[in-house]
């Protein structure tokens, strides 16, 4: 089977920080955060939103994707 040498690249990496961390996923995330605030970039950080409500259409409960794709014609 063929293999893309950019994946494996990324995947060799993303496992030599795991293991840097024990595969402690709690400490991989503290060291991201550290270079992010040292990236001298800014960082964007947005207020969640809240789910809209789904939709009933005979009988079943739609997302709001789904329902808005309905209202389009196109469900």
């Amino acid at each position: 089977m063929w293999q893309d040498p950019i994946v494996e690249e990324i995947r060799r990496i993303r496992d030599e920080h795991a293991r840097r961390f024990d595969y402690n996923l709690h400490a991989m995330c503290e060291d991201f955060r550290r270079e992010q605030m040292s990236s001298g970039r800014t960082v964007v950080s947005r207020k969640p939103r809240m789910p809209a409500a789904p939709v009933e259409h005979h009988g079943a409960l739609l997302d709001a994707p789904a329902a808005a794709l309905l209202q389009q014609g196109r469900g």
